[in-house]
């Protein structure tokens, strides 16, 4: 899992909605420095997500959900769409041609998973409110 310039802008996002309070979108891009171009698109990952909820109108924004303050770093890259594989072949769907040749089990896969869990487990513990 790589942490990209889109998981860096949505936690600048949830760190300006952390306190509850209506947001513009403006006022979120001013404030932590994010690109327009991307914080509508972040906005809605972190919205079907259930982070935050956005509504629509003149008097319209954004702001933070209950769950919140109970979501995990693992929540957050799991919501904006990263790539939650170390190497390629820890997808399921990869089919190896190294395995398929030796017919045997790839020391090298066997070491990314377990790397990939302990990743994920860490990930899975560290709570979004401890960032602010």
């Amino acid at each position: 899992m790589l942490l990209t310039r889109e998981s860096d802008y949505a936690l600048r996002i949830l760190r300006e909605l952390s306190d509850g309070e209506l947001r513009t979108v403006g006022d979120i891009c001013e404030r932590e420095a994010v690109p327009n171009q991307f914080a509508y698109k972040i906005l809605k990952k972190l919205e079907i997500a259930g982070l935050i909820r956005i509504m629509r109108g003149a008097r319209g924004g954004c702001r933070c959900t209950d769950r919140l303050g109970e979501a995990t770093l693992y929540d957050v890259l799991h919501a904006v769409g990263e790539n939650q594989y170390l190497n390629a072949c820890m997808d399921p769907k990869y089919e190896c041609i190294w395995k398929q040749k030796y017919n045997k089990v790839c020391k090298v896969h066997e070491r990314l998973e377990l790397l990939g869990k302990s990743l994920e487990d860490e990930l899975k513990s560290i709570y979004i409110r401890d960032f602010f």
